[in-house]
């Protein structure tokens, strides 16, 4: 009797022992599995720049990526030329046009640094930059170039010379800015979002565009603002500027 519940016992040590292997490898087998397993690309989202490549950009008027461009550290930088040819311009647009949308990126300015988003950029021998016909998304070092002090409206994050920022929510020059760019002709709508603030907000494709727009410098200004659906761009000011993480997404 003896040995027999000695053995009983035994066995019953060893299975308790293995159970215990068993559930202490079961989260760690767990936490692999979810460390190993990769993240889904969100089908919503279209990917403009990878930190890789640049097919889905364009010079403005032309074809081939400007020199001008780089791809530096996962960036899309922008680094102005030492000599430039008269006339010439490196501004950039997608390839592909778009309508109601929802543009996401990162920018990061040089100090006293200025540049700027387009959307609704029409190309053309009779425009000879994006801005003549696209509205600006203003990119901007406010603590040091001259376009922040001479009116809100210029500072980073403005519907240029049109809709001030609320407030000045942009971090340290050197330092990545997120920005979310809604344009909503369907709804007549569109917003800014920078750094996960809302500092702009303004009408579309309506009245009260066409009204804001007579108040600014673009008041005669043939086709500005009137593709509702164009490309995106970036803008040669003449300053490094460099862009980061480029998505859009369709609101159609």
């Amino acid at each position: 009797m003896r040995k027999s519940t000695l053995g009983l016992l035994a066995l019953m040590l060893v299975a308790l022992a293995c159970k215990g292997k068993e559930e202490s490898r079961e989260p760690a087998m767990a936490a692999a599995s979810e460390e190993a397993e990769p993240i889904a690309e969100n089908p919503e989202w279209t990917v403009l720049f990878d930190g890789s490549s640049l097919d889905a950009w364009k010079a403005y008027n032309g074809d081939a990526i400007p020199d001008a461009w780089s791809v530096e550290d996962g960036a899309l930088v922008f680094t102005p030329p030492t000599e430039r040819i008269e006339g010439q311009n490196y501004n950039i647009v997608t390839r592909q046009e778009f309508s109601n949308f929802v543009l996401s990126l990162e920018w990061r300015i040089s100090e006293g640094g200025n540049s700027g988003i387009f959307w609704g950029v029409a190309e053309g021998e009779q425009y000879g930059q994006p801005y003549v016909t696209g509205p600006e998304i203003q990119v901007l070092d406010n603590e040091k170039h001259p376009d922040a002090k001479a009116g809100t409206t210029h500072q980073a994050g403005a519907l240029y010379d049109m809709v001030a920022p609320a407030s000045d929510v942009t971090v340290p020059v050197g330092e990545w800015n997120q920005v979310e760019i809604t344009v909503d002709y369907a709804n007549e709508a569109g917003k800014v979002v920078l750094n996960g603030t809302e500092i702009v907000s303004f009408p579309l494709g309506n009245e009260a565009w066409d009204a804001m727009v007579a108040k600014s410098k673009f008041a005669d200004w043939e086709g500005f603002g009137a593709f509702h659906t164009g490309k995106i761009g970036l803008q040669d000011h003449g300053d490094v500027v460099s862009y980061r993480n480029i998505k859009i997404k369709s609101l159609d």
